[in-house]
């Protein structure tokens, strides 16, 4: 009952749920509108689990139908002439989804190498394994269109645009870097491409998203520019329960901002499991209580999350406001690579290592003739000369200097840090006296 039906019309699931029954997930076909029905009287407990198994529904007890009503906008017709018409993806689209794809896995496994030789320090968050949520929404972006992320944010740097150089010297802090070495893991931040940070802070990204997404709508419809911008803001389960999370939510649907929220479900908040930290586990639900489209998606499904990202940025478009799209995920590796990743279940973890989502992919392509295994292995050379490309180039990068210190800190020229003559403090050779050698 999450999202997608084929057609605009009430759905009855039967007469009466029975304690076993189970209810299907579909977000693979866009939507435009959503809203769950239910009346005061009904009592919602625990039970079910998702098509694939992972999570709780909820589930009515004691009445008589589930009815859901959806308004889908586009629908997959069953035949349409040529078996190629029925594909989900051509092969222009596979190859630049598929190479996106795996460059994010292969950066973040040498980010992995070069953390443990010592080439990085701090929290070095990676995303392995989440590659569809970041792949299926930014490359449907345009330059224009702003993304704004988390602490897990390199894949989704570089599938923006900003290039495998920059992210890597970033993290090895150096000048190179595209925040010159200052920002780190966690900051990553490119104007050119649109991209508005990482934030550390759980939540504090969703604001500076709805304010950018503000200031589009006040272009388009005060300013009267021709602005048809979107921005996507990814967070993950944990920042779900967050106030600024829900405050953001409500002024988003009351001004109808374009702006696509994007929940990274991963299953876990460092190590405290999503089930026993919320009181209803559907994040997805969210949405129709702030008066927002609220999308299920398996998020370990590129092709999932590609249709349903279309529509999403379709409505914001559109000028029909925002949408939040909950993607079920799992991380391959510990929250941090400082994590020993021991709290989470083998089976748990074996379960979702099978269901990879560049592996599917792969088959996908292979399977429908998008491309040869030979074409595919062209596109992964590639990517491992282009990472390898990225390391060289930050080792060779020079370190920032002691005056960059308290740059880009201050925006008053006669601020604290700054000296009458206007040059900065840390220039002086007695600023770091006393202290740890900078």
């Amino acid at each position: 009952m999450a999202s997608c039906f084929a057609s605009a019309k009430i759905i009855n699931f039967g007469s009466q749920i029975r304690s076993n029954d189970r209810i299907p997930l579909d977000s693979q076909l866009g939507f435009s509108k959503v809203s769950i029905l239910r009346s005061a009287n009904e009592q919602w407990i625990p039970h079910g689990l998702y098509s694939n198994g992972s999570k709780p529904l909820m589930c009515r007890s004691g009445v008589s139908s589930i009815k859901c009503v959806s308004e889908v906008v586009k629908e997959k017709k069953a035949k349409s002439g040529s078996p190629a018409s029925n594909l989900l993806i051509t092969k222009k689209e596979g190859l630049e989804v598929y190479e996106d794809m795996v460059l994010g896995r292969t950066f973040e496994d040498m980010c992995a190498q070069m953390y443990y030789r010592g080439k990085m320090f701090g929290f070095v968050h990676l995303y392995n394994g989440q590659e569809a949520v970041s792949t299926g929404f930014i490359k449907l972006l345009r330059n224009e269109d702003c993304v704004v992320s988390t602490y897990r944010d390199h894949v989704h740097a570089l599938s923006k645009g900003v290039s495998a150089r920059a992210v890597m010297s970033e993290l090895f802090g150096k000048t190179t870097g595209c925040c010159r070495g200052q920002g780190g893991s966690m900051h990553m931040f490119s104007k050119e491409c649109n991209l508005l940070g990482g934030f550390a802070f759980i939540g504090e990204g969703i604001p500076v998203a709805t304010g950018a997404a503000f200031t589009m709508k006040y272009k388009r419809e005060v300013l009267n520019e021709n602005c048809d911008d979107v921005t996507v803001a990814f967070f993950g389960d944990g920042t779900c329960n967050n106030g600024q999370f829900f405050e953001c939510l409500n002024m988003a649907a009351l001004w109808k901002l374009p702006i696509i929220f994007v929940v990274e479900n991963n299953l876990w908040a460092i190590g405290m499991s999503h089930l026993r930290a919320t009181s209803v586990p559907e994040i997805w639900k969210k949405g129709p209580a702030f008066g927002m489209p609220g999308i299920h998606v398996d998020g370990m499904d590129v092709l999932k999350v590609r249709e349903v990202a279309k529509e999403a940025i379709g409505r914001a478009r559109r000028g029909e406001g925002p949408t939040l799209v909950e993607c079920e995920t799992y991380r391959f590796r510990g929250h941090s690579l400082a994590d020993p990743d021991e709290l989470r279940d083998r089976a748990e973890k074996d379960k979702y290592a099978a269901r990879d989502p560049i592996t599917a992919l792969k088959k996908y392509i292979l399977e429908n003739n998008l491309a040869s295994e030979a074409e595919l292995e062209a596109k992964d050379s590639k990517i491992e000369e282009v990472v390898e490309d990225a390391v060289e180039f930050a080792n060779a990068s020079p370190v920032p200097s002691r005056e960059q210190l308290l740059q880009n800190v201050f925006v008053d020229p006669k601020g604290f840090g700054i000296g009458p003559d206007g040059k900065y403090r840390c220039e002086d050779p007695k600023f770091t006296e006393g202290t740890a050698q900078v």
